[in-house]
């Protein structure tokens, strides 16, 4: 498992056409480790998706699949995580939230996780 790119999937659906459903399968195949949170308790392959904003260490990357104004309650547990960088997926950019990780130190990137996992970006 790829413990050096621990990965929180925020939006995370049990749904398998979500695109947070296919990033965390992905993810998951090319090793890995995935932390998923969403509304609702369920399960994606091995990876449980939680409901609570558990905290997660040597975390690199949060890949977020809520739009800017789901993002608002998670603003200090997304900070507070501290990850090495956001990637904000088509549909979740968010300029406040960039800057504010930015000012952290936090790389952001308005990317998209499967686009980086197919060609090797990631």
């Amino acid at each position: 498992m790829k413990k050096e790119k621990k990965t929180l999937v925020l939006g995370a659906s049990a749904n398998p056409e979500r695109f947070s459903n296919i990033a965390i399968r992905n993810l998951r195949l090319k090793g890995y480790e995935v932390v998923a949170i969403g509304n609702k308790k369920n399960q994606v392959k091995d990876v449980d998706i939680l409901t609570e904003q558990v905290p997660i260490e040597d975390l690199d990357t949060i890949t977020l699949y809520l739009n800017a104004q789901n993002q608002k309650p998670y603003y200090d547990y997304i900070l507070a995580s501290n990850p090495k960088r956001i990637i904000f997926n088509p549909g979740a950019e968010n300029k406040e939230l960039s800057k504010l990780a930015k000012e952290k130190g936090i790389q952001s990137l308005n990317a998209c996780t499967l686009v980086m996992l197919s060609t090797g970006q990631f």
